[in-house]
């Protein structure tokens, strides 16, 4: 029998090159500018007993003051500086885009008894003085469109629903106008609660009963939204406070019993704290919000919508509610005709499930064994930037993860398998730059706004079973968001069919070139002439009349009023190199590292909720997280 050489085996097992936390081997990495990858610290993520508070972002600095200072508390620099940043670059917009021909004309369509005026500076929207502060420290110079209606639909008290493309701002457009107007009101209409600088750890003193409640479908979601109303909460005397699945519960009930005036929450911890009436109570709630509201109906969560709405002890004729989603099926639709006042107002920015003009799609043919070359040599084919990459599965968001990291490219990936605190340390790697290209499945599409992502890869095509093209655009809405460029590139093989007769129309609504091997998909005669194709989203024609607005660069546009003369192109990668995208460079970045070590001042991550029941609202089919 042949003697089989085991030497060179014995060799590459080696205890130094097969040591678990050794770096990897840069194999071919085209891409100079990035940074070494960074190991998984796995001893530190699989650690047992407590859990530092620090690492959870749920515990993230808020305003909280040691005396009674009337109805605005004074400025705390230190903290100031955590939520909004450094004060030389926190205004620096360079990545905007002022075209006229992207976005300066957007069409606007509202429906209700009560017309809405449109504001066109946040000077002009009846801010208190403090939260116009607020809003000019986060950043904010000139509202976009959605944003110029929805704050004086909220300030004249009206119900809302806010249908707007990804990326349009629409977390702002309710967190600013619902907390200026408690802006003055917490003393009276909040619940009694003690000095939060006296409030040992662990004692809980009071039993939530916040007067703000925005609900949203995913862990990161949550956490993206409870970040911004950190800064929108700044000196208002109103508290904030997070709950989602997956956190630890412990840590999140002693931040409710130290007083809370809004909850972001997840549905399945909302509802465990609903039924739990010592640690919260709805009792004054004057603001429900639903962020993502379709997602949570395409999801089957009627039992937990029931508790939510009927639950918590809330006087139904005292709240006010508030549907923002980039689709509208007639789940919501139905949703909105029970729930909402018949005075209520619903807001159209653009196209129902469209995506901007100012994303550049590139879609190309790989064959599946060649795909993982492809990546590489897409990732290669731009200067280093901020990378997202939708899979399909968490098999293959594994897979690549260990492929690009061997590579040589600094990437982490999240899935539904990993463990929150897993989610959570990817998501902040991914913020701050120091992995900044992540592997995600198609499920966290809906959570994720990191600023300056210039590069998004659909490395597989969402399924008509799961999503489909509404799936896609909001995948590719991760970057272009805000007004800057971005580029998205997808992966098209032949199992990808059924989805490419709507991806074409999507790519000639948006102006995009299409590929030579989908012109057999092109719409012919009447069809091209009629782009913006019918989806489950669209308005039913039964439906009440749409006040249709037109199409205006006034009320309907992201005009540059507001912005100042910033005549800087969008961000085209962490280099600042000059490119097709324009010559802004990454504000995260610094030395002479590609990304440096810049943060985006807020943490983030989450995990969808797993429903209790299943619906009868839809059919629909889970995702995969």
């Amino acid at each position: 029998m042949d003697v089989f050489d085991t030497a060179k085996m014995q060799a590459a097992l080696s205890s130094e090159s097969s040591e678990k936390k050794a770096p990897a081997v840069v194999i071919d990495n085209e891409g100079k500018a990035w940074d070494k990858p960074l190991p998984y610290n796995y001893n530190e993520l699989a650690k047992q007993g407590p859990v530092e508070t620090t690492d959870w972002e749920g515990n993230g600095a808020i305003y909280e003051w040691n005396d009674e200072f009337g109805d605005v508390g004074p400025k705390f620099p230190e903290l100031e500086l955590a939520l909004f940043g450094n004060p030389d670059t926190r205004h620096d917009h360079s990545g905007l885009d002022f075209s006229v021909q992207v976005i300066s004309s957007v069409d606007v369509s509202q429906d209700g008894p009560t017309r809405v005026e449109p504001v066109h500076s946040y000077k002009d929207a009846g801010l208190h003085p403090v939260m116009l502060e607020n809003v000019e420290l986060a950043g904010y110079e000139a509202p976009t469109p959605i944003q110029k209606y929805t704050l004086p639909a909220i300030h004249k008290g009206l119900d809302v629903v806010a249908v707007a493309q990804t990326g349009s701002g629409k977390t702002a457009a309710y967190l600013i106008p619902i907390l200026n107007k408690l802006m003055g009101k917490a003393k009276k209409l909040a619940a009694s609660r003690p000095n939060p600088s006296e409030v040992a750890l662990g004692q809980v003193f009071v039993r939530a009963e916040p007067l703000v409640v925005i609900v949203c479908p995913t862990r990161e979601l949550a956490i993206q939204i409870f970040n911004e109303a950190r800064k929108f909460c700044y000196r208002t005397m109103l508290r904030p406070c997070v709950a989602y699945g997956g956190g630890p519960i412990r840590d999140q009930i002693q931040q409710l019993g130290k007083g809370c005036d809004v909850l972001i929450a997840s549905p399945g911890r909302l509802c465990d704290f609903i039924q739990r009436p010592d640690v919260l109570s709805l009792r004054r709630l004057r603001y429900m919000v639903f962020d993502e509201a379709d997602e949570m109906l395409h999801d089957d969560w009627r039992e937990e919508f029931d508790v939510i709405m009927t639950g918590g002890e809330q006087q139904e004729g005292s709240i006010k509610y508030m549907l923002f989603s980039a689709t509208f099926p007639k789940p919501l639709r139905d949703l909105a005709k029970e729930h909402l006042s018949s005075s209520s107002v619903r807001i159209n920015i653009g196209r129902i499930g469209s995506t901007h003009a100012n994303i550049m799609q590139r879609i190309l043919e790989v064959a599946p064994f060649d795909k993982k070359t492809a990546l590489k040599d897409q990732i290669n084919s731009l200067p280093a930037c901020r990378t997202i990459i939708f899979v399909n599965s968490k098999r293959t968001a594994d897979d690549l993860d260990d492929f690009l990291y061997n590579m040589g490219f600094p990437c982490t990936s999240m899935h539904s398998d990993r463990t929150q605190l897993e989610r959570e340390a990817s998501m902040r790697a991914f913020r701050a730059g120091k992995t900044p290209i992540l592997i995600a499945t198609g499920i966290s599409a809906r959570g994720i706004d990191v600023k300056n992502v210039n590069h998004v890869i659909n490395y597989d095509l969402p399924s008509m079973d799961h999503g489909g093209i509404e799936e896609y655009t909001h995948r590719i809405g991760r970057t272009g968001r805000m007004g800057q460029r971005g580029i998205a590139t997808s992966f098209y093989t032949e199992r990808d069919e059924p989805i490419a007769s709507v991806l074409v129309r999507t790519l000639l609504e948006t102006k995009q070139e299409v590929p030579e091997f989908l012109e057999p998909f092109k719409p012919t005669g009447k069809g091209l002439e009629n782009l913006k194709f019918e989806t489950e989203s669209d308005f039913d024609p039964e439906e009440a009349g749409v006040a249709h607005l037109g199409i205006s660069s006034g009320d309907g546009g992201w005009s540059n009023e507001g912005y100042g003369g910033d005549d800087g192109a969008a961000s085209a990668a962490a280099t600042g190199d000059d490119a097709a995208w324009g010559g802004g460079g990454d504000t995260s970045a610094g030395g002479n590292s590609a990304w440096g070590g810049a943060s985006d001042n807020t943490g983030n991550e989450i995990k969808k909720e797993e429903p209790q029941a299943a619906s009868v609202w839809e059919s629909s089919t889970r995702g995969s997280a």
